[in-house]
């Protein structure tokens, strides 16, 4: 399968480097300056990633690091689904995936948050860092890493990389005035700001400030980050790669690594009086995340477990500027290889108002997850939105689309389509789905859609994966309407009973294929229908284009007693929390 070619830079069907045609060619003076051949993935040149044997290509991806200053909020929920999403699907098409995840528990905004609290800040990162662990879980976010930034391994291993930058000589010492947002942990430029000296995303008036900083040399970099932007698919979409081209068109300056006033941070080895700075310290955690428990803590060890560069950072668009524009300058001085994408999505909204505690619309994602289960949740923020922009959660929009494309499209039709060959054949196939001719209207569709599907998860598309696999069922349903097999297999004449049999296993055919399609969105709906079909193997068990062929159902074949695989959702207040802590 070429479906994750682009998504991660991997070349599935040549000899060619595995990282460097989407990044590198474009303009490929700017990145392999940059590009130590110690730390080079093993390159593979056979084939992977289709069908056939796991290929040893590996492929590392993350969700950012979630500041720990409140609770999981459902922006982050939203980025660590579709991270997800995007691993499993990596998964089956043949790669070794690592999937970073973690937390960023430094910096002033954590520590005002303990101190109002009451706590100690390592008292507060661990109780957030708990309610992390459990949506995830929840969520059935499958992660390889989870890095902490409080752990001694990250510490030790951000002061090795900050040393590298400072024998570069791109760190100097320097004072700096201005507005500052504690929110953004940023100095803001005048022009960013709105009346009154309002930051544009937190509406808190930034602070004066001056005091004495080491600063990194970013703007040395600018001519190389601003090549790596405009010439490569470095950030994804293109939208957010026109607004960051803007960005550094209209200058980088350096910024500064420390704090002076910060006790809670890591202490900078070279002057033990200043504190990192939150955005130097945290997005370290991506390489800090790559070391094995045993493992001493340095750069060395941590880049040479063939993970690294990423192949995407999935983030939201509001850190973005530290992820497309800091990340790729901090890696360049430190003369490391540089990620293949980072991929900005959008702000989600509730019923077209942006979500705070001060309008009394938040929307508590460990609730939505108990009223409603991880599917639902899944499917629907990741069909419902193109993933890239901003987009509006609406309670009873929810609950419409998710019982129309999981409860009746779906599971309805599986469960009418079973009954019926359990009412008429005992449960047992009365043919093999290989056997259906090439030109039956549901083959051809079902081709269709796994074309469609791939391609979308191509460009991290989720809806339209989503909307691949409900144009299969909604095909299964207006089939099942017309040929009505209920009637047929009352005849007495052979060809209506053949008929019937061709339409309820081209049917269930067909459904194993949507379950194969929303695996990554659905992953326990998808093994449900798995089981009701009596497949041998989890869903997720067989590679990409292996699990898509048609034809797996067999003659004779005994299916289990039949069962809904989706209840139809009710809705239901959202307003009540629940625990999220974890005792």
């Amino acid at each position: 399968s070429t479906c994750v070619a682009r998504t991660f830079g991997v070349v599935l069907d040549d000899g060619r480097k595995d990282g460097d045609a989407s990044v590198v060619q474009a303009a490929r003076e700017v990145l392999e300056a940059w590009k130590e051949p110690k730390y080079t993935r093993k390159r593979d040149a056979k084939r992977g990633g289709g069908g056939g044997s796991k290929s040893e290509k590996k492929v590392c991806l993350s969700t950012p690091l979630f500041y720990v200053n409140a609770p999981p909020h459902l922006g982050g929920a939203y980025t660590a689904m579709a991270t997800d999403a995007c691993a499993r699907h990596a998964r089956r098409c043949g790669l070794d995936v690592l999937m970073v995840t973690g937390t960023d528990e430094h910096g002033e905004k954590i520590a005002r948050a303990a101190e109002t609290a009451g706590q100690p800040p390592q008292q507060h990162c661990d109780q957030v860092v708990k309610q992390y662990r459990q949506l995830w879980e929840m969520l059935d976010v499958k992660y390889d890493r989870f890095v902490r930034t409080t752990e001694e391994k990250h510490e030790k291993m951000v002061q090795d990389a900050v040393q590298k930058v400072w024998d570069q000589g791109d760190v100097y010492k320097s004072t700096y005035r201005g507005k500052y947002c504690v929110g953004c942990e940023e100095y803001k430029d005048e022009k960013e700001l709105e009346d009154d000296d309002l930051c544009p995303l937190h509406k808190t008036v930034c602070e004066d400030r001056e005091e004495e900083n080491y600063f990194f040399r970013l703007s040395k970099y600018e001519k190389d980050i601003q090549r790596l932007v405009d010439s490569t698919d470095f950030v994804q979409p293109e939208y957010r790669k026109n607004e960051v081209s803007q960005w550094v068109r209209q200058g980088v300056r350096d910024f500064s690594i420390s704090r002076a006033a910060v006790e809670w941070g890591i202490p900078m080895k070279q002057d033990p009086s200043q504190t990192l700075y939150v955005w130097f310290d945290a997005l370290l955690g991506y390489v800090s995340a790559l070391l094995e428990p045993e493992d001493e803590p340095t750069l060395d060890n941590a880049l040479q477990k063939g993970y690294f560069p990423y192949n995407v950072h999935i983030i939201g668009k509001d850190i973005l500027r530290f992820h497309a524009v800091y990340w790729p300058g901090m890696l360049m001085s430190m003369g490391l290889p540089l990620p293949h994408k980072v991929f900005g999505h959008g702000f989600l909204t509730k019923d077209g108002l942006k979500m705070s505690k001060s309008l009394g619309n938040t929307l508590d994602p460990q609730r939505l997850v108990s009223l409603y289960g991880a599917d639902a949740v899944r499917y629907y923020f990741l069909r419902e939105f193109e993933f890239g922009r901003d987009g509006d959660f609406q309670h009873d929009r929810f609950i419409n689309i998710v019982n129309a494309g999981l409860a009746n499209d779906l599971g309805n039709l599986l469960n009418r389509s079973l009954n019926l060959l359990k009412k008429n054949c005992s449960s047992e196939l009365p043919l093999s789905s290989a056997d259906i001719v090439t030109e039956h209207p549901l083959r051809l569709e079902a081709e269709t859609s796994v074309r469609r599907a791939n391609e979308a998860f191509e460009h991290l598309r989720f809806n339209e994966v989503c909307s691949a696999a409900a144009a299969l069922s909604g095909h299964g349903n207006q089939f099942i309407d017309e040929v009505a097999p209920w009637k047929l297999l009352k005849s007495e004449d052979p060809q209506d009973i053949a008929k019937a049999h061709i339409c309820l296993v081209s049917i269930l055919e067909s459904l194993r294929i949507v379950a194969v399609i929303l695996y990554p969105i659905t992953p326990r709906l998808a093994q449900k229908v798995y089981v009701q079909l009596g497949m041998d193997d989890d869903v997720c068990d067989s590679l990409w284009d292996d699990a898509t062929k048609w034809g797996a159902l067999l003659q004779g074949h005994r299916l289990p007693k039949p069962a809904p695989v989706f209840a139809r959702l009710e809705e239901q207040p959202l307003e009540e929390k629940v625990s999220s802590v974890v005792a």
